[in-house]
């Protein structure tokens, strides 16, 4: 099951395929430099996941 849902994920970006793009954007950025975490705690070791995160957050825009 996807944590976040892809609800949650579409209140801050408008289109599921640019939640894609930010998302694989953002886990390439945190598997390069694994100490640039902006949340103080995440649910998952896993970078994309950890990148869905930030993006329900509101913590990830679409510029990086």
């Amino acid at each position: 099951m996807l944590y976040p849902p892809i609800h949650e994920l579409k209140k801050n970006v408008d289109s599921k395929y640019l939640v894609v793009t930010m998302a694989a954007k953002r886990a390439r950025h945190l598997q390069d430099e694994p100490e640039d975490l902006i949340l103080d705690e995440y649910k998952t070791l896993k970078t994309v996941s950890r990148a869905l995160e930030e993006i329900a957050e509101n913590k990830v825009t679409e510029q990086g």
